[in-house]
């Protein structure tokens, strides 16, 4: 039970893994990584190979919980060092909290999957709802601050505009992290939450690929929101668990 979101989330972070090994280059969310960092080349290929060993786990019924908390601590491991910093210099500043946002939602979904592999896993599954709410919130205000970027991304062709989908999307994304965070209509929040980012996938960031197949900032966007599919996915199977009992 519950397995649909772990897989997706573990597929994403493949995904991530191959194009880090591909590309010869970390993954575009963890951008810029020190060029001053020891090894830095190396780590690359290494940062790869996590991503890769984690999602293939997932899958796995012997290893998928150490999956989960594999990615789980390698995306916080991010979020510590490259996030974290910006956050506590500018704390007033959105931009770097909306920065963070993205890899702290990540990780969350990396905590739901682990609580759904073990037994007794509540804890973790209402401590990753937590902490994914609040990401989503941010998700949403961030289209709200940053209009014209988000409009940007949405084609034009979308009726009856892309601000409105932009202004639509982020309040939807505001009101699936307010779900979470209450428990009132968590689930259908989740659900919802889980097809409007397989909606971004087909419409915004797949169409990327088309345009240029050799494009790493692409693959990336389709990895991460590859990733957020799988962590709203973990969300709404962690919630169906709990409403089973």
């Amino acid at each position: 039970m519950g397995n649909s979101g772990r897989r997706v989330y573990g597929l994403a972070a493949i995904v991530l893994g191959l194009v880090g090994i591909v590309f010869d280059d970390y993954a575009a969310i963890w951008q810029p990584v020190p060029k001053g960092w020891p090894a830095h080349d190396l780590l690359a290929y290494v940062s790869g190979a996590i991503l890769l060993v984690g999602g293939a786990a997932i899958f796995l019924p012997k290893t998928a919980r150490w999956g989960a908390l594999l990615l789980a601590v390698f995306y916080g491991l991010w979020v510590l060092a490259l996030k974290l910093p910006p956050v506590i210099a500018k704390p007033m500043s959105f931009a770097p909290w909306q920065a963070m946002s993205e890899i702290v939602g990540m990780t969350a979904g990396g905590v739901v999957a682990y609580g759904l592999s073990i037994r007794n896993g509540d804890r973790f599954m209402r401590g990753g709802q937590l902490v994914f709410g609040v990401c989503c919130v941010i998700f949403g205000v961030a289209h709200f601050v940053f209009l014209k970027p988000t409009e940007s991304f949405i084609p034009s062709w979308i009726p009856p505009s892309p601000m409105i989908w932009a202004y639509v999307t982020g309040a939807c994304q505001i009101a699936a992290g307010l779900a979470f965070l209450t428990g009132v209509r968590a689930r259908l929040a989740a659900v919802l939450l889980t097809v409007m980012y397989v909606g971004f996938g087909l419409l915004v960031h797949l169409p990327l690929l088309f345009k240029d197949v050799h494009d790493h900032f692409a693959w990336c966007a389709n990895g991460v929101n590859g990733v957020l599919i799988g962590a709203a996915w973990c969300v709404a199977d962690s919630l169906s668990r709990k409403a089973r009992g």
